[in-house]
């Protein structure tokens, strides 16, 4: 199996996985706050001190390409893009979301009309989500949702729903329906990339190192400036 350092930014958690042969090599997370640009270097920094004192080779760089925070993923895949660069290795990435439903599946067991729905907060009242069976497939795609009482009404037919992650919390007070239901403290961690990203490797699910984006879903949307500078026209 291969040596891959992991990466997950895309919310206020940073974390460092590095695995080889599905055994923890390496693992840093910190938890207190979006500090990325400090932690994220530092983190991989001493991964790699950690992986030549025991002589390991790396064998690819795996990254969670979003939904998610504009910045942490941006932080997040340029440092991958950089050590891809750097040491000619492929370059992974993993969705935010099925990084978190990987994580439930493995410590909660899901019954056959159940569905998983990790949620990322998108700001107010949306959400950015998807919806996935036991084998991690799409029932749903990657959605930026404004969540209300009706949203997900034609899956609560069928199916009970299991919500989570930080966009989850503020949807509580809004879905009621008897199939709903909620686990708290799920964020994505490089931790639950592992086992994605021996997959992803062994199929050689790889991306273009020169090309590769986050997948932001929605445009960043910046702070208006206080100061206006005129225009030609406006003076």
């Amino acid at each position: 199996m291969p040596c891959i350092l992991n990466i997950e930014t895309a919310t206020e958690v940073c974390s460092v996985v590095v695995a080889k042969d599905g055994q923890i090599v390496y693992q840093k997370e910190e938890t207190k706050g979006p500090s990325h640009a400090v932690l994220l270097g530092a983190f991989v920094d001493e991964a790699i001190r950690e992986l030549r004192t025991k002589g390991i080779v790396l064998d690819a760089v795996a990254v969670s390409c979003g939904p998610g925070s504009y910045t942490g993923l941006r932080i997040g895949v340029s440092e991958a893009k950089g050590l891809c660069f750097g040491m000619n290795i492929p370059l992974i990435a993993l969705s935010s979301l099925k990084i978190m439903a990987n994580g439930v599946l493995k410590d909660h067991s899901l019954e056959s009309d159940a569905l998983l729905c990790p949620m990322i907060d998108a700001r107010r009242m949306e959400v950015y989500d998807v919806l996935l069976n036991a084998k991690l497939e799409e029932v749903r795609p990657i959605t930026a949702d404004i969540i209300d009482g009706d949203s997900f009404a034609q899956y609560f037919d069928k199916y009970k729903i299991i919500f989570f992650g930080n966009g989850a919390g503020k949807c509580k007070d809004v879905l009621h329906h008897n199939g709903a239901s909620f686990l708290e403290g799920i964020y994505p961690r490089a931790l639950d990339m592992v086992s994605l990203a021996e997959d992803a490797y062994m199929n050689e699910k790889f991306e273009d190192v020169a090309y590769f984006e986050p997948f932001y879903l929605k445009e960043f949307v910046g702070t208006t400036p206080k100061n206006k500078v005129l225009t030609d026209i406006e003076k």
